[in-house]
């Protein structure tokens, strides 16, 4: 049993298929008896009010940092990494606002955190002992977030189509793409790709095998 949780995180463009992969590599590590707890950076979206004060006059640009609350997040994960519970925030996509927060989650051996901008940012790039980036073609992610914001979220065509031409792909091209130098492992396709999962899922039981994070 290693001495602290284990932090792995898992970025790709929207549509890439970062969820699916985490929430496969849940369940391959679950099979084991060892613990999996999933979080995800859109949780923490800064509050509504805050986010306007941000960006002013302009448009909200969804994919950016600002848009979220890092300070929250980062500070979750020092306390994570301690050992200590946290209260994640509850967020509302209906409302693009937070609405109050979860009941007190403990940390498990392993925590797997996704979202966009998680290698971008120091304060978060540096507490995690694994980084993943999933490396899908850009048509994929466009197809995958139409059906996805039509089926799931009732948006337009035209809608979602503005949004990623508008912010979405030059934000991947400035945040997201870059990152792609710090990951450990690129997993091309997403979870279409079995042998890198199979190695992925290889290499986090054999570091909890081994008594846990090689460092910090």
């Amino acid at each position: 049993m290693q001495d602290r949780p284990w932090l792995v995180g898992i970025v790709g463009g929207s549509g890439s298929g970062k969820t699916s992969i985490a929430q496969e590599l849940r369940r391959r590590i679950r099979k084991t008896g060892a613990d999996v707890l999933m979080m995800d950076m859109d949780a923490y979206y800064a509050p509504l009010e805050l986010v306007k004060a941000r960006f002013g006059e302009g448009p909200i640009n969804w994919d950016h940092p600002n848009a979220f609350d890092l300070e929250l997040l980062a500070l979750h994960l020092g306390s994570l990494r301690r050992g200590e519970s946290i209260r994640k925030p509850v967020y509302d996509f209906q409302t693009s606002d937070r609405t109050g927060w979860s009941e007190p989650i403990a940390p498990s051996e392993v925590i797997i955190l996704e979202g966009l901008l998680l290698f971008a940012l120091p304060e978060l790039r540096d507490q995690l002992d694994l980084k993943i980036f999933v490396d899908t073609d850009a048509d994929v992610r466009i197809l995958r977030r139409i059906q996805r914001d039509m089926k799931e979220r009732g948006r337009s065509l035209e809608s979602v189509v503005a949004q990623y031409l508008d912010s979405v792909r030059p934000m991947h091209l400035e945040f997201v793409e870059p990152s792609k130098r710090w990951a450990d492992l690129i997993v091309p396709t997403g979870v279409e790709n079995k042998r890198a999962l199979e190695m992925l899922t290889h290499h986090v039981l054999g570091r909890l095998q081994k008594g846990g994070p090689a460092h910090g």
